[in-house]
């Protein structure tokens, strides 16, 4: 614990990853915590109101030791890739003068800078994955209504941020009733989709992530079947149901790519593609460009998805390679998320 209070007095003033830390309260739940299942482990929960969420009170029950909120957009912000911290906006470790993602911006960055090994998110368009691609590090969306969310839309999913899939398996412990052992039958059967057939991709990244999965085929890990995966642009229908605004449009739009994924994952467990189309920008903003085109589908149709980290563009910019898999195969993904992991952590290193 003392670490970690420490690692953050020391590098918050540069990140600017929390808008408050609880060491008072951290150090006095610590030996308490000492006799339960997590131990005292340090995490980091997203927003003014994520001490309350139902994820940070099961963590506590098992032995998890708050240590602060994490930084989130500031009010009015017209794009959520960014954050406000204590200390000012919310930069990227691996690249200061640009954004760590959104918008749970501070999660990502203190997992990703070590000053706790787990923090909370929540995902309602790429808000933990986006930020663990453009970190580095391991994130994951639940299925949609898996996890108590305050989201009235039912876009917004709980979700995680960490340092591997490995630790994520203790978040998924703590927080569901019951979960079996991640594990996946190699190799998986699985559909790479450069683009879900409607995003236009950074070059780059997109060969990033060709690698990645180049490298999991070589290793074994997944067999690409030959299936594409190609969806009708979300934006307008994710839109509408932000909104509480359906159009017929929309509304068709969600109901075909229901079908297509439906289809997808009756005979295929996982889909792969880049985590988002662009790398991290400037923290004056995407500009026109839409971080979220190749998440928001998942947050649509209810699947849970996942951001592994799968290399680095030329200029140092982390990129992620995002798994999806079937609605309710949380644990199933996870063990996927392991295995890819597994392989690419060996490559980079």
């Amino acid at each position: 614990m003392g670490r970690a209070l420490e690692r953050i007095g020391r590098e918050d003033p540069r990140l600017c990853a929390f808008i408050e830390v609880w060491p008072e309260r951290a150090l006095a739940d610590e030996d308490r915590a000492r006799r339960l299942p997590l131990s005292g482990m340090p995490f980091a929960v997203k927003g003014p109101a994520g001490i309350r969420s139902y994820a940070a009170r099961r963590l506590v029950a098992a032995g998890g030791v708050p240590v602060g909120a994490t930084s989130v957009p500031g009010p009015g912000t017209p794009w959520q890739t960014w954050g406000l911290g204590a200390h000012g906006r919310t930069v990227n470790p691996w690249h200061p003068e640009r954004t760590p993602g959104g918008s749970s911006a501070g999660s990502a960055v203190a997992v990703a800078a070590d000053l706790v090994e787990l923090a909370t998110g929540s995902d309602g368009a790429g808000s933990v994955r986006i930020p663990a691609a453009w970190c580095g590090v391991f994130g994951l969306k639940t299925t949609n209504g898996l996890l108590p969310s305050p989201d009235r839309s039912g876009l917004a999913s709980a979700g995680v941020l960490t340092r591997s899939a490995a630790r994520a398996r203790t978040y998924l412990s703590c927080v569901l009733d019951s979960c079996g052992p991640a594990t996946a039958d190699l190799p998986i059967p699985a559909v790479f989709s450069p683009d879900l057939g409607y995003a236009e991709v950074d070059p780059e990244v997109g060969s990033v992530v060709r690698r990645a999965v180049g490298r999991l085929v070589a290793g074994g890990v997944v067999r690409l079947v030959d299936r594409t995966c190609e969806l009708l642009d979300p934006r307008e229908a994710w839109q509408a149901v932000r909104s509480g605004e359906p159009s017929p449009a929309a509304t068709e739009i969600r109901r075909e790519n229901d079908l297509r994924l439906d289809a997808l994952f009756s005979r295929t467990p996982l889909l792969l593609t880049p985590t988002t189309p662009n790398r991290p920008h400037g923290h004056d903003g995407p500009g026109d460009l839409y971080s979220t085109a190749l998440t928001w589908a998942f947050n649509l149709s209810g699947h849970p998805a996942a951001s592994v980290p799968a290399g680095f563009t030329a200029d140092g910019c982390p990129v992620g390679l995002q798994l999806a898999a079937e609605r309710g195969a949380d644990v199933p993904l996870l063990g996927m998320a392991l295995a890819v992991e597994n392989v690419l952590i060996t490559v980079r290193s």
